[in-house]
Order: C-alpha cells, then sequence, then structure tokens
C-alpha cells in the first residue's frame, strides 16, 4: 500500500460540501445514532462514536444536532433505526466498488443501489465479491510542512502504526482498525493534529482506466454517493487527472 494515495479519488467531494451541506449532515447523523446504539453515547469508551463526532465537527454540524443524534442512539429520544449494510460490484473497466450504507429499510435500499450499478454499466455482485480485494484500514492525513518522515514515523510506529506514505504533501498514516484512535491521540498529544483520519477499505492493487471508462466510474460513483443510504464509496480505479 505505500506509496498509494487513499484520499486521491476523493478529494473532489470537498469541492461540494457546502452545496450538499444538508444531505451530508444527515448521512453524518446517522452514523453518529448507529455508533452510539453499538457502544453507548460516551465518547471516551466509544472510538467509533468519537471518529463519527470528529468527521461532523469537521463538516461544521451544530453541537445541538450532533448532540441529538448521540441522544437517539443511546435511546434517550426515539428515532428511525439503522443497519450497517455493505454493497459490492463492479464499475465498467474491471473496477471495484465498495458502498457502505446505513439504511432503515434494506427492502428500499438494495433495488437503488443495483438500479445505479445498471444505469452506469456496472454489475452489483453478492456480499465478499470485491472485498477480498480490498483491506480495511485506520488511515490517517497529517501535514507535512509542520512534520519531517522521521518523526512521523516515529510516532506512528510507537502508537501501532502499520505505515508510513507521502501523500500530496502529506503524511498517510495506517494502522489497523482498532488501533486508529491511540494513533491519533499520540499525533495529537505530539501537536500534530491529523487533518483526516477515518477508517477506510484500501484497495490492495489498483485498476488503470482509460479516460472513457473513467468518466462512467465517475458518474457512478457520484451517484452512488448522492443515494440518501450510501455513507462511503470506495473503488480501486487509478483515474486520469
Amino acid at each position: 500500500m505505500a506509496g498509494h494515495s487513499a484520499w486521491k479519488n476523493i478529494k473532489h467531494r470537498k469541492a461540494a460540501v457546502d452545496a450538499k451541506r444538508g444531505k451530508i449532515w444527515s448521512k453524518l447523523s446517522r452514523a453518529i445514532i448507529v455508533a452510539a446504539k453499538q457502544g453507548g453515547g460516551d465518547l471516551r469508551f466509544n472510538a467509533t462514536l468519537r471518529l463519527a463526532v470528529d468527521e461532523a465537527k469537521a463538516a461544521n454540524m451544530p453541537r445541538d444536532t450532533i448532540e441529538k443524534a448521540i441522544k437517539k442512539g443511546s435511546g434517550e429520544t426515539g428515532g428511525e433505526q439503522f443497519e450497517a449494510v455493505r454493497y459490492e460490484g463492479y464499475a465498467p473497466g474491471g473496477v471495484a466498488v465498495i458502498a457502505e450504507c446505513l439504511t432503515s429499510n434494506v427492502n428500499r435500499t438494495a433495488p437503488e443501489i443495483r438500479m445505479a450499478f445498471d444505469k452506469a454499466g456496472g454489475n452489483l455482485g453478492v456480499p465478499g465479491s470485491v472485498a477480498f480485494s480490498f483491506v480495511q484500514k485506520g488511515v490517517l492525513l497529517v501535514g507535512g510542512v509542520t512534520a519531517g518522515e522521521d518523526r512521523v514515523m516515529e510516532i506512528a510506529l510507537e502508537a501501532g502504526a502499520d505505515d508510513v506514505a507521502p501523500a500530496d504533501g502529506a503524511w498517510q498514516v495506517t494502522c489497523p482498525p482498532a488501533q486508529l484512535a491511540a494513533v491519533r491521540d499520540a499525533f495529537e498529544g505530539q501537536g500534530l493534529a491529523p487533518e483526516e483520519s477515518q477508517i477506510m477499505w484500501l484497495p490492495l492493487t489498483t485498476v488503470v482506466v482509460g479516460a472513457d471508462d473513467a468518466q462512467k466510474v465517475a458518474r457512478l460513483v457520484e451517484a452512488l454517493e448522492e443515494h440518501d443510504d450510501v455513507q462511503k464509496v470506495y473503488t480501486n480505479a487509478d483515474m486520469p487527472e
């Protein structure tokens, strides 16, 4: 995985944050609700919830909205019940695609995701059909301006990380998902708060796609990301700028 930037193909999402803020907040609220339901509402003892809240804060979600979502997940207030579902398939060009969803109605979501794949010229597969070509990792992006490679490597390895690689002027640190909170805390303790920290599906190998297929893959990813139930989309595409 060294040298492969997990952030390369998702940068375009940042530019659309303002235009889609309401939808993004809705998705982040779901993530908070599910995390609080599974591990309780105390951020000190629920690393998954803390990650969800941090991501919500990064998207400028209001504090009271975050607190309401935590209360819903903790059972303090009523609300819809969501479950995590992962859909896997192939986009044009043989590109593997993973879509992580939080849905209150699988019978509605599944056919809609299948339709998105069909319209883009792809194929929705069965669970596990593409996940074997990815590995789930905790991934952090540490600014490269304030820290050299030796220092980043030292902090990362002492905290239990697996790898450090350059990523567009910063450092991409990967670790086992269970170690993400500890690695992030280690960097924060050294005054190097990560710019990003997420649990992601990283491709073990990438597929180089031409311009035509790249456009089709991009359309599929966009259609999936627009779906209310889809939280995150991952591909193994190496697409031209």
